[in-house]
């Protein structure tokens, strides 16, 4: 009966180990933000910095997780728009599934949703952006709008999550 009692506790702990969040503090100019982000994640999918999608942007498949309104609104430039509501996993079957993707969002809750599905669908090198749109916005990162444009305009889905982004040279769209 202990060695039972034993056996059990031991399991919890290493699950409780396992299931903790990941030291992901200073990704993010605004600790607020970064708090809103952590509590917002499952962590199911590795997340990359904004640092270090700008020191290896070409080696990824950038895919836009927002809603055709709000990826026209503005990008990151090379992103292609998958959507979150109507995505289809169906359309993407024939991408190199060795080829590293990394999935963005607002903030990193639609594109971890989409990530999962890709994993589950066998692509092997799948990343969330921490912070997403918004965080690689408020470090003055280059957007584009929809016809490749340069833009300092940014769809905050609603103004609620508008307050995310910091950055005065961005204009928030609703």
């Amino acid at each position: 009966m202990r060695q039972t009692i034993l056996f059990l506790l031991i399991i919890l702990g290493l699950s409780n180990c396992y299931s903790q969040k990941p030291n992901v503090e200073g990704r993010c100019l605004d600790p607020k933000f970064e708090k809103k982000i952590i509590n917002s994640l499952n962590f199911s999918i590795e997340t990359l910095t904004v640092s270090q999608l700008k020191e290896s942007k070409d080696g990824y498949l950038l895919m836009d997780a927002r809603e055709k309104e709000e990826f026209e609104t503005s990008h990151i430039p090379g992103a292609i728009h998958v959507g979150y509501d109507h995505f289809e996993i169906e359309k993407y079957q024939d991408l190199d599934k060795d080829k590293p993707i990394l999935v963005y969002c607002s903030i990193g809750y639609r594109s971890e949703k989409i990530g999962e599905k890709l994993k589950k669908a066998g692509f092997k090198h799948v990343y969330n952006l921490f912070g997403s749109i918004f965080e690689w916005a408020n470090q003055s990162n280059g957007l584009e709008d929809n016809k490749g444009m340069e833009t300092q305009n940014i769809h905050t889905y609603n103004r609620s999550w508008g307050q995310w982004i910091n950055n005065p040279k961005i204009k928030k769209v609703y």
